[in-house]
């Protein structure tokens, strides 16, 4: 397949690729931004459809060749371009000169397959894009078999979620819904559900979590809702022993989710 040269930041493809940095745009399109050498490799590795990728290997920026080459395999149409061309495009300074527009997948609860002792990560009304990348970096780590995003501000393919998760996004099976939905799909696969409340009087690690169980985290500012204090099977609490009273909700689901990895382990 012969590679095109785009030299022009005034090109129609170009423009309509910045305009995908907006919510709107994406939901209209179906379509995501995808940057950087793990997250087109991650997005290529899950099967997503790619409308097109860009490449530069000018100036600063570097192109992984394999992983071209790997695209040409697939009949992925790519487009060579000069730095000021993908400098347009491109968030941030990162270096990696390829850039991929894809399909956003979509993945629903009925989808999900989970195993007979599924550990499962909830997210609700997570408000920063990176905050939810780090979370689905320690879910794929972690083994958790999905990450439900409950009452989402912010949309799971945001361009900057892909980038904090190094494309784990496309290897953890991710699904926004609502809590009541999350709920019910938790309870039909008899899943305990283990809810981060900050005033909880049993902490974490002297809970039974080596079973079929969910961990549910709420947002920095609000914590959870009262939905999920008053549905959760259990409330549990991290110990914190400085002067502040809560931990990044990245950070606090890793140190759960690892702990549920770590009873397991010991069986």
């Amino acid at each position: 397949m012969v590679i095109e040269k785009i030299s022009s930041v005034q090109n129609a493809g170009i423009k309509r690729v910045v305009r995908l940095r907006t919510k709107k745009s994406r939901e209209a399109r179906g379509l995501t931004i995808v940057e950087g050498h793990r997250e087109v490799g991650q997005a290529l590795a899950a099967g997503l459809r790619f409308m097109c990728v860009y490449i530069c290997r000018e100036g600063l920026y570097h192109c992984d060749e394999a992983l071209v080459g790997r695209l040409e395999a697939k009949g992925v149409k790519i487009f060579d371009t000069g730095c000021a061309v993908f400098g347009k495009m491109c968030y941030g300074d990162r270096a990696e000169g390829v850039l991929g527009l894809v399909e956003q997948p979509q993945l629903t609860l009925e989808g999900v397959k989970l195993g007979p002792a599924p550990l499962v990560l909830v997210m609700e009304r997570v408000e920063k894009p990176g905050n939810l990348g780090a979370a689905l970096r320690t879910a794929d780590a972690a083994g958790v078999e999905a990450l439900l995003v409950c009452d989402e501000k912010t949309d799971i393919y945001n361009p900057n979620v892909i980038r904090a998760s190094l494309g784990a996004v496309f290897a953890v099976p991710t699904v926004a819904c609502t809590n009541k939905e999350a709920l019910a799909f938790l309870r039909a696969r008899g899943i305990r559900t283990f809810a981060a409340v900050v005033q909880a009087e049993a902490y974490y690690f002297d809970r039974d979590m080596s079973g079929p169980c969910a961990i549910i985290m709420g947002s920095e500012q609000d914590g959870l809702s009262d939905f999920w204090r008053r549905n959760a099977d259990e409330q549990v609490r991290i110990p914190m022993q400085g002067k502040v009273d809560s931990l990044n909700v990245s950070v606090s689901a890793a140190v759960m989710v690892y702990e549920s990895l770590r009873q397991r382990r010991r069986l």
